[in-house]
């Protein structure tokens, strides 16, 4: 990965012994609230020319930080706080007497106030002596490619991505521009991946989907020939798979963000702007709407349709499709293991006793009827 630029100043010790220490890019930049708003928009409430120099947590900002608040239960760390400055929502306007920005979303100002200060680093256009690159690939301008990199036959990497060390990009795969390959991530052939990707260490795109049929007890192979079609500004988290279609190709749209350690089974596809956490599991031939939610750990069998703008609470398992927006929540409570056991062994029963309340129901409805 590209260094950060570095400024060294001499400071001095105790015996005018003198020692270097190294200022990053990011302790260098300083903007005042003025200049923060004029580029992110909100309003200032307090000094104006207030600097910082970077972000921080309520808890753990220093004079020269801006802090966030998004949340109410964090009120009593604002009135604590040592930050510079604050980031918060109208309804905290007057909570505090430190300089701040008021703003309509204050967790998502902090994003974007968080990106002005720690820009990822530059690509540092170049292949490097142990790449290997088929004489048929086609790099466009300011591409950088690491050390180890292997890119295949009639692969296509846009303007301005970054391929890190011991990635594979196979033949015919095409990469657009402004994309980032950390290191060791694998994308197989014929793959499309959109402009401002992300895929972090880890990460394999289009590896077979689990296609196999049982003949004469013995499970056959089918051939997996779709691929993987990844959108503009897609995330995906490190050590994540995505299989490759069967025969149509898997898809996640523009937007998406995944987490770590999710698998993406063969022919999904993933509405636009849809995020999923960690070590959830797709299902293949599932089809995800737009704008949905998805919490860690869960499942979602296959062949269904998720609405739009669902949210899908962590550990919960879908076995059907789901038409509506809105929360839905499959996780039991955890309570102390003797209780869960007793609580379990009803549950067995469930169903019967479910049977007898209806008979119950149908005597009290007509008693007569009961009647010897």
């Amino acid at each position: 990965m590209p260094r950060r630029s570095r400024t060294v100043r001499p400071r001095r010790r105790p015996g005018n012994a003198p020692r270097f220490a190294v200022m990053t890019r990011s302790e260098r930049i300083s903007y005042s609230l003025r200049e923060i708003t004029e580029r992110l928009g909100g309003e200032v409430v307090g000094d104006p020319e207030t600097r910082v120099r970077q972000v921080a947590t309520l808890e753990n900002a220093t004079s020269e930080a801006i802090a966030f608040l998004a949340n109410d239960r964090y009120l009593p760390q604002l009135g604590a706080t040592r930050a510079g400055a604050v980031i918060v929502g109208e309804p905290a306007r007057d909570a505090t007497r430190i300089p701040r920005i008021v703003c309509a979303n204050p967790y998502a100002y902090f994003a974007r106030l968080s990106a002005l200060f720690n820009p990822g680093p530059a690509p540092r256009p170049g292949v490097h002596a142990t790449a290997v690159i088929d004489s048929t690939a086609t790099m466009a301008r300011g591409v950088e490619i690491g050390p180890y990199v292997v890119v295949g036959r009639n692969a296509r990497i846009g303007t301005g991505s970054v391929i890190g060390a011991g990635c594979c990009v196979g033949d015919d795969v095409t990469i657009g521009s402004g994309t980032r390959l950390f290191p060791n991530v694998t994308v197989y052939h014929g793959c499309v991946v959109g402009d401002r990707v992300i895929l972090h260490s880890g990460v394999v795109i289009g590896a077979d989907g689990f296609g196999i049929a049982m003949d004469e007890g013995r499970w056959l192979k089918v051939p997996q020939i779709g691929r993987v079609v990844i959108g503009d500004d897609v995330e995906i988290g490190a050590n994540t798979t995505v299989d490759r279609g069967a025969l149509d190709d898997t898809v996640i749209e523009e937007g998406v963000k995944l987490d770590n350690q999710i698998q993406i089974a063969h022919n999904v596809r993933i509405g636009a702007h849809t995020a999923i956490a960690g070590c959830a599991g797709i299902a293949g031939s599932t089809k995800i709407g737009r704008y949905c939610r998805i919490g860690g750990a869960s499942g979602i069998a296959g062949h269904l349709v998720i609405a739009d703008n669902v949210e899908i609470s962590a550990h919960t398992l879908i076995t059907k499709s789901i038409d509506r927006p809105g929360t839905y929540t499959g996780a039991y409570a955890f309570e102390p293991h003797n209780e869960w056991r007793k609580n379990a062994v009803q549950l067995r029963h469930l169903n019967e006793l479910a049977e007898r309340l209806h008979a119950l129901e149908k005597i009290l409805a007509h008693p007569k009827r009961s009647e010897p």
